[in-house]
């Protein structure tokens, strides 16, 4: 089949449609591919579990070159592991593997989020209202650095918190949000930098095993250790993610107010239901769009041509929300996880394929591990929710609830409509 050139560049259409860009786009342009160009790139958008694995197949997708500079600046960090390919991408990915898969390093992280959490609770009764979305990145910031080695003054917690939020709340804008985004991250590998420097050299020390001491330690494919700056990108690269959690976490809220029975499920010490509690918040709320890499040479997919370089897009929301792949995508509803376990191909908020030998995110264990110890605290938790503002614009890059989800010790109130399409 002839491959023929989109006639226009739908970079601008991405970011103000958001979430819907590429669901909107396919129910525009029915069929196993859709076409179109973005970044004056042409594109090919996928999705479904065929998809995920064509897409995840290093000799079908490359990420080198792929990456899109606003995103490195802002999101993972130049020189960072998701813009590796091949023998330098798996000797890096080993490296996060070894921190952030073993069952007891991510247990744990855990008892240190749950330490923190309970801690942070006591002077929440304090006061009259918290934004959980302000107040949960300051609890995951504490636990990670505490799990990692990463050193805290007294008055470090809050700064590094918001400016870990910052990063991950500008990749997708063009605006001041991503300025800031660009800046802070600038400071904080600066800051790791000092820090890897003063570990390599026997100034600061650190527990054997721990994530710093792993980081300053690794050496690539070629046998050299990383570089001071990359290093700092690779300890970023598993602080932010973590704290990135408080975007879930703050969904939490949302859908344990949203359908209050929930609630009550989760007040039990139910492991297995708030496992499922923690895929369904991470298949239904909108935190990543879609992937993207270029194709590694000329492809060929359901019978339609992908030339060699094309921008290739894994659509996650729109298989997220497919009625081919779940019963009533629209439904919150963790029960469909209960019995039976997410497909490896189906559920991809943090990728797809095999994550120890492609690009799949290591730390989807810390990640369903820290919901399912923090969101039943916070379904036992005794608050109100009051009037507010909890629309989610599917618009925004990355979405977030517009008030950050307020809880009142005290007082309750009316919602506005919940969800802004």
């Amino acid at each position: 089949m002839t491959v023929g050139r989109p006639i226009l560049d739908r970079s601008a259409s991405a970011l103000a449609k958001g979430y819907a860009w590429l669901p909107d786009l396919r129910r525009r342009n029915p069929g196993p591919l859709l076409r179109t160009r973005v970044l004056g790139r042409q594109a090919a958008a996928l999705r479904g579990p065929e998809a995920v694995r064509f897409f995840y197949d290093e000799d079908h997708v490359r990420r080198a070159g792929a990456m899109p500079e606003p995103v490195l600046s802002t999101l993972f960090g130049h020189g960072a592991v998701h813009t590796l390919d091949g023998p330098a991408h798996r000797q890096r990915k080993d490296m996060f593997l070894s921190l952030l898969t073993e069952p007891r390093e991510v247990a744990e992280l855990a008892r240190h989020a749950a330490e923190c959490w309970d801690d942070a609770v006591e002077a929440w009764a304090e006061r009259p209202s918290v934004v959980l979305f302000d107040e949960v990145p300051r609890v995951l910031t504490r636990a990670v650095c505490a799990w990692a080695a990463v050193p805290l003054g007294p008055d470090d917690t809050d700064r590094l918190a918001s400016d870990l939020v910052a990063m991950v709340d500008g990749f997708g804008t063009a605006g001041p949000r991503h300025w800031r985004a660009r800046a802070v991250r600038k400071r904080r590998e600066r800051w790791l930098e000092d820090l890897v420097e003063r570990v390599r050299s026997g100034h600061a020390t650190v527990p054997t095993g721990s994530v710093v001491d792993v980081i300053a330690k690794h050496r690539d494919v070629d046998g050299r250790p990383l570089d001071r700056h990359t290093a700092a990108v690779e300890l970023l690269n598993v602080i932010r993610p973590t704290v990135a959690i408080s975007w879930f976490i703050a969904y939490a809220g949302h859908a344990l107010h949203r359908w209050p029975h929930l609630r009550k499920r989760l007040r039990h010490d139910d492991t297995p239901y708030a496992v499922a509690f923690a895929h369904e918040l991470r298949r239904f709320y909108p935190f990543a769009p879609y992937l993207g890499g270029l194709a590694a040479t000329d492809l060929r997919w359901q019978d339609e041509d992908i030339p060699a370089d094309t921008m290739v897009l894994l659509d996650v929301y729109g298989q997220h929300h497919s009625d081919e792949l779940w019963d009533q995508p629209y439904a919150f509803d963790p029960d469909r996880f209960l019995d039976v376990p997410p497909g490896r191909d189906e559920l991809i908020p943090q990728g797809g394929g095999d994550r120890s030998t492609g690009h799949r995110c290591p730390g989807e264990d810390i990640t369903v591990a820290l919901l399912a110890t923090l969101v039943p605290r916070l379904a036992r938790l005794d608050y109100d929710v009051p009037d507010q503002d909890l629309r989610i614009s599917l618009r925004r890059l990355p979405a977030r609830i517009r008030s950050g989800f307020v809880l009142e010790m005290a007082c309750s109130g009316a919602l506005r409509d919940p969800v802004d399409a």
